[in-house]
């Protein structure tokens, strides 16, 4: 090849020249590419790290300040749908078998809310869901606003009025209320929608039986890789369904870095975005002239990324368990391990460009160091200060 090159010397300056500039400007567009996918990469990793690490911290600080959520105190009362347990005759008598039983009983009414949902979303019932979200909403910010505001104030030991405090959790949660399911500042919404997951984690710390917790962590991260990968799990034929129709899902189920509206249009469908984790721009608003008639102040939506609130309840749930065992490395140790899977994901997120289960890896990287912690690195501190080597 090299002889027939030097055949053609003379014509070969000129090939090359013709083919150089095109070489060029591709080169360019690959390296401008890659500079904006390494800025909006590391962006949208903060964009995540940031909200989820404040909705952690938020529930390691009730844990630590509010007494009804103290390991040490009693607990007589689980939640309806984990009927075995130590408090209930209905049990097997082992804590492994009790848990088994409860996280499939968990997971089963998961399952079947999850599958409710989506037949309401693919026959455009979007009032049913739209009252659904809006009753879960009302009863977080309103009786579970109350419930922890009173245990902070017997916390205190400070005295306030039924008349000042129906005050304050009336503003709190109309407030909420709006942000969340019309319109507000987007650092108002996001914050509301912090708040919603804590409290819900809360919730399930407080009122799972110990055992069932962990394992419904575990159960929840696989159900999530078959909701989000399988062909026909319900989340993908969720999110299928949404780019069909070219109109994602409503606000108050996935917490988003940039502004979201839900705005009911003429025949009752909402405006939105959504994808389990992904960006903002692989969806986006209809563009009907009626669309844009219906919402004539929202602006085009911003390159963002999106996470559901399930996401930040169990990741926050695994923390606060084990912020309830009162070890500050533990803690950390979970902390630290839930952010590394959530990176790990967004990683992986930029490689195969679709929807992704975000639980799986930072669920799984947490037990795994919440029991070394715990049961490994922990007793061994202790005896080594018991013994007094230092290192």
């Amino acid at each position: 090849s090299s002889g027939i090159n030097a055949e053609y010397g003379d014509a070969e300056p000129e090939e090359d020249q013709a083919n150089a500039a095109p070489t060029r400007v591709e080169a360019e567009d690959d390296e401008v590419e890659e500079q904006e996918t390494l800025k909006y990469g590391a962006k949208h990793v903060m964009m995540l790290i940031v909200p989820v690490s404040l909705c952690m911290m938020l529930v390691i600080t009730a844990i630590r300040v509010i007494t009804m959520y103290d390991i040490a105190s009693q607990q007589t009362v689980y939640l309806v749908y984990t009927p075995f347990n130590d408090q209930n005759k209905l049990t097997t008598g082992s804590p492994i078998s009790d848990a088994v039983l409860n996280m499939l009983i968990v997971l089963g009414l998961v399952i079947v809310m999850t599958c409710f949902l989506v037949l309401l979303y693919k026959y455009r019932c979007y009032k049913v869901i739209m009252g659904w979200l809006f009753l879960s909403s009302l009863i977080l910010l309103f009786m579970f606003t109350f419930l922890n505001l009173q245990e902070i104030m017997v916390r205190f030991n400070l005295a306030m009025d039924y008349i000042t405090i129906s005050l304050v959790v009336w503003n709190f949660g109309v407030m909420g209320i709006i942000s969340i399911h019309w319109k507000g500042p987007l650092l108002l919404q996001q914050a509301y929608l912090l708040i919603i997951s804590a409290m819900m984690a809360l919730v399930f710390i407080k009122y799972l039986p110990e055992w069932t917790l962990w394992f419904i962590l575990g159960g929840i991260a696989v159900y999530d890789l078959f909701a989000v990968l399988c062909p026909k799990g319900p989340l993908r034929i969720l999110v299928e369904t949404a780019e069909e129709r070219n109109e994602p899902i409503f606000p108050s189920l996935i917490y988003s870095s940039t502004v979201m509206y839900t705005v009911a249009m003429a025949e009752g469908e909402p405006v939105s975005s959504y994808n389990p984790l992904t960006s903002s721009t692989e969806s986006s608003p209809n563009n009907s002239p009626q669309d844009r008639a219906t919402m004539p102040d929202l602006e085009p939506e911003e390159q963002g990324v999106k996470l559901g609130l399930g996401d930040f309840i169990f990741y926050s749930v695994l923390v606060g368990k084990a912020a309830t065992a009162d070890d500050w490395n533990t803690v950390m140790a979970c902390f630290v391990a839930i952010l590394i899977g959530l990176c790990l994901t967004l990683l992986i997120l930029a490689i195969v460009k679709k929807a992704l289960p975000a639980l799986p890896i930072s669920i799984f990287v947490g037990i795994v160091f919440y029991v070394c912690t715990r049961w490994c690195i922990k007793p061994m501190c202790d005896q080594m200060a018991i013994s007094q080597v230092y290192v």
